[in-house]
């Protein structure tokens, strides 16, 4: 197979059951108002999957705990990973867990780094049945309290963008990498939709019953709006085969950022460009320089 085909190959997408595919259809045709309360729940319900084997060593050799945010009284699971007072923070995307960005985290930890994660709410060992990007921000927060300043913050795809929301708010690390992350909100509730074999009708209305129910625009959370004031040196890293999040999303969120780096890939993806060898050199690289 030549490199023009490779790269028109769809590369990982989120994985929904065919079931929940079919009653998403079922139901936009039928009502799209009851379709966009049922997309409404899933989009706040992470989906759970088995800890990877890639995923283990980090897992075994981590010190895990429980920690409450006083803001909302949600509980997350904390991970240390390594020992070293040079500290950086792993934000995990939407169904991951702490110990997503594994190999990111071993490399960083032959580099004379540790590792901070956690399992937002409702995921991973987290407990809860709902989580919202809001979760992911008080977390960032809560352990910049703890642990920070950080010498980098990680952030991918959702937590990618609750990690510029967090820097909009003062963060005070020294970096930020951000992989896989979208800009508008609203594209990602379309796409989602789309995922589930609804229309943008639907996805639109769920939008709107989701900035009626928080009494916020969703929209001022997106990647490009937050990074309009950020200053952090940033690193902003994408796949051009991303089906999850388009690479559009990158060049919005680099042109916005006042100090920042795109690195795209091509082939591998929304997850597995975390596992891969020259963007985790590329990740070391730009913080350690």
């Amino acid at each position: 197979m030549n490199q023009q085909k490779k790269d028109q190959i769809p590369v990982q997408r989120l994985l929904v059951p065919n079931y929940i595919r079919y009653t998403g259809k079922v139901l936009s045709k039928l009502s799209p108002f009851v379709a966009s309360r049922f997309a409404a729940q899933l989009f706040l319900t992470p989906f759970k999957y088995k800890l990877p084997e890639r995923e283990k060593n980090m897992d075994e050799l981590s010190k895990q705990y429980r920690l409450t945010i006083p803001k909302t009284s949600r509980e997350i699971v904390v991970y240390e990973f390594g020992k070293s007072n040079k500290k950086i923070l792993l934000v995990h995307g939407w169904s991951g867990r702490g110990t997503q960005l594994a190999k990111i985290a071993e490399a960083l930890k032959d580099k004379g780094y540790s590792t901070v994660s956690f399992d937002a709410p409702a995921h991973g060992k987290a407990p809860g049945q709902k989580s919202m990007m809001l979760d992911f921000i008080d977390a960032v927060q809560i352990l910049d309290e703890k642990y920070g300043p950080f010498e980098a913050v990680i952030g991918h795809s959702l937590g990618g963008m609750a990690t510029l929301r967090a820097a909009k708010e003062g963060l005070k690390a020294k970096k930020l990498v951000i992989i896989g992350t979208a800009n508008s909100i609203t594209h990602i509730t379309r796409d989602f939709a789309k995922n589930l074999k609804m229309n943008r009708k639907v996805a639109d209305k769920m939008k709107a019953h989701f900035d009626k129910k928080f009494d916020i625009d969703l929209d001022s959370y997106s990647g490009a709006i937050s990074a309009k004031d950020v200053s952090t040196p940033t690193l902003v890293i994408h796949d051009k085969n991303d089906v999850d999040v388009e690479i559009s999303s990158a060049y919005d969120i680099d042109e916005a950022l006042e100090n920042s780096e795109l690195y795209t890939t091509k082939g591998l993806g929304h997850r597995r460009i975390l596992g891969d060898p020259e963007v985790i050199n590329k990740i070391t690289t730009f913080i350690a320089v």
